[in-house]
Order: structure tokens, then C-alpha cells, then sequence
């Protein structure tokens, strides 16, 4: 697939990318290699942080440049693109303060003499990476391995090779050295080339539960370590008591927060039958004043999706699920009079557990009600999916959001607040939404070597 800039608002080709061949990606991989094996990966930290507290620095600066790019490239609001920016910066200098701690050795009492582990990097992280937070991704992969001293390299989807050219031009500025960060505009067999060679450690993967499952099998051939973060379908549960007002708002945007493109996003609403009426009605107003546009006009509140073939899958989604017995309550249609990949804001009710829409995940503004009358169902429903990523509980009732949360099977649960995600917070999920943790201290963790060493006790 060619790398190729092409704005989703009107679907204008404004740059094509020259890929990597063979010997350009070889000598990026001994580079990164070396590097691993000097004093700048081997030794004090300090250098590393600095850097890292620099990168946060220069996309700061640089935020509204940064921001204009993500959404000419993949279409995203100006104000959620510069939100984005916002939080990348965020993210290097949280590691740049915490790294040390995080990875100082951590003692461990024993019978058998002193013992404690210590935190080593392990060599090169090969990363692949997502289109729909063009930086926000490769941030969080960067930060902990850059701090820990691991190598990264990374192949960006081929819709965003601006921002994965500029990340890397990003990293130079903050003062890293070659080798630290390598963008690679490569192909999948290029990657399995990667994986296989023996100077790379570590996979890292968001995307789709497809290139999930390919990856992970080729790393786990070559025995070495992957964390993957995969799609998900999560729940978003309204309680009887809950603040409906509250709930419908939070739960719009929820859902169709840049354009639905969210693996963490709102999509199966889960409605206690009580309040199900004035929920739909309420939710269904919010949806119903969206306004489609240019993404950088801030007057606009549902930008397009980030491709044409991205709109093409979701348009048959949701006329496969209406075939099956769905029923379409609002929206629904591909959006004609604009040359873009607009998608109307869609609420689908009525999908039983037979539809192919039931365990499927919408990649777009699209919303399925689900009604159910206690609590039990509502757990029932919300463990009923092969995904478990985040999910959202709406309660004022904060001992029974509690007893509900622990129940819920996935790896991120918010109560009365859409799923988010800030530095000092793993994310990450279970069953096919992957395995693994980014952010937080568990994050920086995941590609080290947790290294035990003991003194024997003296007899």
C-alpha cells in the first residue's frame, strides 16, 4: 500500500512517500542496534530524560503547526488534534520525571542472601502503528523504551506519513541520536524480515485484531516479547439513577469523538430500561445537531472518517447489520453532497445476538442501544463480547458502580466519565483487545529486563 497524504475532507492527494528498500532498512536496524549497545543506552539515564523533557518542549511550542497537520492528514477536529498534542507532550515529560524512580532496583527480602532486580534495556522495539492518533501512538510507545533505553522503530500507517516523518524530525530536534527513533516507511513483509532478526527484542502493534493476531504469531515464533492493543466494543452503562442529562452528553461525544475512530470509544450503550426512553431521545438530540464540515473550521463537530476505504466498510457495516434484523433509528447514510468520507452520526436498536453486528466493532459515528432491566443483564451483556478494552459506568450509586466495575471483564473502566487516558494510567485490555500495558509504571516495564541479582548470606 503507497504512503500517501490525502486529505479525508476532500480527498485531495497532497504528497506521495518514497518506501524503504532492503538495504535502507538494514542499515537502520544496525544503527538502532549500536546505538543500543553504547553508553547512551547503557549508562546514566540523565541524557535520555533530557531529551525526552526537551521532545515535550518543541511539540509544545510547535503545538498549532502539529495540530493542523494531524487533521489535514487524517481528518480529525482542529481542537481534538491540538488536545492531542496536548497530551503527547504530557506523556514525555511525565517519563522524563518519573523514568528513574520507576526503574530504580527494587529490593526483594530473601532467606538466601541481599537480593533485588534491576531494570536493563533489552535491544531494538519494533513498532506498528495506527492512523487515528498520529502522534498519541507513537508517544506511547516511544517515551517508556526511549527512557529505559531501548531502540524504537516504527512503521506508521501509510495514511499518515507526514506526522510519522515529523515525529521523527521531532525526535532529532529534542536532541536524540540516531538510532533512538527511525520511521520506516516499509511493507508487512519487511516487517516480518524485522520481527525474525535477531537484533530486535520487542513487538509492539495497535490496530486491528487481524494485523494483531499476524504479528504476535510471528513474534512468539521467534520467542520474543509483544504487547498488542487491538480493537474494542466497549460498553457504555446508564444506570436508573444516574443523571441522564449528564449521561446523553457525555455519551455523544463518546461516541463520535474523531468521527468514531476510537478504539476506547463508546459503542454498545447499555440502557436500563427505566430511563431507556429519555436516554435515546436525549442522546438522539445531541447526535441530531452535529455538523459536518471542514475539520479545521471550529465551528465543525463531526469531521470525516480518515479514508475513503474506511467509509466504504462502515457504509456496508451498517447495511449488513439492518439486513440482519437491526434497526436503524437514526442516520445511517453515507454523506453525498461533500467530496469527503463523511458517515451521518447513526443509532442502531434492535440487534439480537445472532446479527454479525452484535460482536462486531463500528469504526465510525455509530451507536447500537442495547435495553436491559437490572444489573445482572447489564453485566451479562457487557461480558457477552470477544473484545474487553475500556468501558464506562453512569451511577450515582457509587458502591454498586464499584460491584459493577469488578465484574465488568476488560482492562479500563470509568465511572460517570467517558473512557480516557492520561500518563500515570495503564491502558490496555483483554481478550482480543490484546495484552499488555502502556503508560503509567506498568508501561515502562514491559520491554526491560527485570534482572535478579543476590548476594548470598554468609554462612
Amino acid at each position: 500500500m503507497p504512503y500517501q497524504t490525502i486529505n479525508p475532507f476532500n480527498n485531495q492527494l497532497i504528497k506521495e512517500y518514497q518506501t524503504h528498500n532492503d538495504e535502507q532498512v538494514e542499515q537502520a536496524l544496525a544503527t538502532a542496534h549500536q546505538l543500543y549497545k553504547s553508553d547512551w543506552a547503557q549508562g546514566d539515564m540523565q541524557p535520555r530524560l533530557q531529551v525526552l523533557q526537551k521532545l515535550a518542549e518543541v511539540m509544545t511550542s510547535r503545538s498549532e503547526e502539529l495540530a493542523k497537520g494531524i487533521t489535514i492528514e487524517m481528518g480529525k477536529l482542529i481542537e481534538q488534534s491540538r488536545a492531542e498534542i496536548k497530551i503527547c507532550a504530557a506523556i514525555a515529560s511525565y517519563y522524563a520525571d518519573n523514568a528513574a524512580e520507576f526503574l530504580k532496583p527494587v529490593p526483594y527480602p530473601s532467606s538466601l542472601g541481599e537480593a533485588w532486580v534491576e531494570h536493563h534495556p533489552i535491544g531494538v522495539i519494533m513498532a506498528v502503528e495506527p492512523w487515528n492518533f498520529p502522534y498519541y501512538q507513537l508517544m506511547r510507545v516511544l517515551a517508556p523504551n526511549l527512557a529505559a533505553g531501548n531502540s524504537v522503530m516504527v512503521k506508521h500507517a501509510s495514511i499518515v506519513p507526514h506526522c510519522a516523518e515529523t515525529f521523527e524530525k521531532l525526535l532529532s530536534e529534542a536532541g536524540a541520536p540516531k538510532g533512538a527513533y527511525t520511521n520506516l516507511f516499509i511493507s508487512q513483509d519487511q516487517v516480518a524480515t524485522l520481527i525474525d532478526d535477531d537484533r530486535v527484542q520487542g513487538v509492539a502493534l495497535t490496530g486491528s485484531e487481524k494485523a494483531g493476531a499476524v504479528v504476535a504469531a510471528r513474534a512468539a515464533g521467534k520467542l520474543k516479547k509483544s504487547t498488542l492493543e487491538l480493537g474494542g466494543n466497549d460498553i457504555f452503562a446508564v444506570l436508573e439513577d444516574a443523571d441522564i442529562d449528564h449521561a446523553a452528553k457525555v455519551g455523544a461525544q463518546a461516541r463520535i469523538a474523531n468521527a468514531g475512530q476510537v478504539c476506547t470509544a463508546a459503542k454498545r450503550f447499555i440502557i436500563h430500561q427505566k430511563v431507556a426512553d429519555e436516554f435515546l431521545k436525549k442522546f438522539t438530540q445531541h447526535f441530531s445537531e452535529l455538523k459536518t464540515g471542514d475539520p479545521l473550521d471550529s465551528n465543525t463537530t463531526l469531521g470525516p472518517l480518515s479514508s475513503a476505504q474506511a467509509l466504504k466498510t462502515l457504509s456496508k457495516q451498517v447495511s449488513e447489520a439492518v439486513k440482519q434484523g437491526a434497526k436503524l433509528h437514526y442516520g445511517g447514510s453515507a454523506v453525498t453532497n461533500n467530496p469527503g468520507n463523511f458517515f451521518e452520526a447513526t443509532i442502531l436498536t434492535g440487534i439480537t445476538r445472532d446479527n454479525p453486528a452484535y460482536f462486531a466493532e463500528f469504526f465510525g459515528p455509530v451507536a447500537q442501544i442495547y435495553v436491559v432491566e437490572n444489573d445482572e443483564q447489564l453485566v451479562e451483556l457487557a461480558n457477552d463480547s470477544h473484545y474487553g478494552l475500556g468501558g464506562a459506568l453512569f451511577t450515582r450509586d457509587l458502591a454498586r458502580a464499584r460491584r459493577l466495575a469488578s465484574k465488568i471483564e476488560t482492562g479500563m473502566v470509568y465511572v460517570n466519565s467517558a473512557t480516557d487516558t492520561a500518563p500515570e494510567l495503564p491502558f490496555g485490555g483483554v481478550k482480543r483487545s490484546g495484552f499488555g500495558r502502556e503508560l503509567s509504571d506498568l508501561g515502562i516495564k514491559e520491554f526491560v529486563n527485570q534482572k535478579l541479582v543476590v548476594l548470598a548470606a554468609k554462612s
